[in-house]
């Protein structure tokens, strides 16, 4: 596949909330689209969106989809892209996967433009995005590891609702109502909708994102585990998460530790760092109580640092504050900047 003026793009799971951020997208930073076609489930097919003024009709995903396309961006479950995705490929399409089906494949590409670019050189068709909690730590953490060295990383997250879906939204939503009504609340999504029990996620905090494994932690924490060390190229790195689902809806925020190699670094060669990281803005001024926060990082594309601190008692750990919105970098924005780094290198044939 040779370079061209422009590709024939299929997103898949244009109905959700990350394919609409996709769209919206692809039409702010105009992606070089020659023809673009909208894929969902059989239920959400026949339904309409507007891309840059024409209005397309939502069709539904099959095999047959992908004839012609160039680009696949997938974003409608890890079973959808288990199942079509290895057929976009088979068709000539090369495949941008939001889920987990492919993100620890040791032939998937597992990637953020800012931290491992060079990998998509190698990718076989498919390239994985990875966990939208894990794209905002690694891509703060990446630069300070290049500078100074990093063996450990300790991570609690504080991740907002919209990570488990529209529906889940709407649940916060109404839940907040009843409450401040003195009504009981119902739940049936959140922490995870297929599982036994279900808890009210208005005025309330659910330290379980994802389901539970027999060691104890959740999938969502492994993911960050796992995806941190691969994406990193790092597998001996020390990596501990615990992942929390809190009541606001937009943009995830993670009280995050890290121990460098070396115990001669201080807090301002941490920002020296920081300032100069692509794709993050230092936002650190505790004396004017300037700090990151999820409502003020919503719609943002960047990812937000702030509350650098060295550890009372090693020389080697700090504390930092990162904050970025979930369905931007952590997901569509992401996405739409592997296509990007795909074309600006030629690098989409395989």
């Amino acid at each position: 596949m040779s370079q061209k003026s422009a590709y024939n793009v299929a997103v898949v799971g244009a109905t959700g909330a990350v394919g609409h951020k996709i769209l919206e997208l692809l039409q702010e930073k105009d992606f070089p689209i020659n023809k673009l076609k909208l894929l969902s489930s059989k239920r959400s097919a026949g339904s309409k969106q507007v891309f840059n003024q024409e209005e397309i009709i939502v069709e539904e995903a099959v095999p047959e989809s992908f004839e012609g396309v160039d680009i696949a961006l997938f974003s409608a479950g890890g079973s959808v892209s288990k199942k079509l995705a290895p057929e976009a490929v088979k068709r000539g399409a090369v495949v941008i996967d939001n889920t987990s089906a492919f993100r620890m494949d040791e032939s998937v590409p597992l990637v953020v433009p800012e931290v491992n670019k060079e990998d998509l050189r190698d990718h076989q068709g498919i390239i994985a995005n990875p966990n939208c909690s894990t794209i905002q730590m690694v891509a703060a953490l990446e630069p300070l590891k290049a500078k100074f060295g990093l063996r450990r990383i300790i991570v609690s997250t504080y991740q907002a609702v919209s990570g488990a879906g529209n529906e889940a939204c709407d649940e916060l939503a109404n839940q907040s109502k009843t409450y401040l009504s003195n009504e009981e609340m119902k739940a049936t999504i959140l922490p995870v909708k297929g599982d036994e029990k279900h808890f009210p996620i208005a005025f309330n905090a659910l330290p379980q994102i994802d389901l539970f494994q027999e060691n104890g932690y959740t999938l969502e924490e492994l993911k960050m585990i796992n995806e941190t060390k691969k994406i990193m190229h790092a597998p001996d790195l020390s990596v501990a998460a615990t992942c929390v689902r809190l009541p606001f809806f937009t943009s995830h925020a993670e009280s995050v530790y890290i121990e460098v190699e070396r115990e001669d670094v201080m807090v301002k060669d941490i920002w020296e760092v920081l300032q100069h990281a692509e794709g993050v803005v230092l936002q650190d001024n505790p004396k004017e109580q300037i700090y990151p926060t999820p409502l003020a990082a919503e719609g943002k594309q960047d990812v937000f640092v702030g509350r650098v601190r060295k550890d009372l008692d090693n020389r080697h750990g700090f504390h930092l504050w990162i904050v970025s919105d979930n369905l931007l970098k952590g997901a569509a924005w992401n996405t739409v900047q592997i296509a990007q780094e795909l074309i600006q290198n030629n690098w989409l044939q395989r």
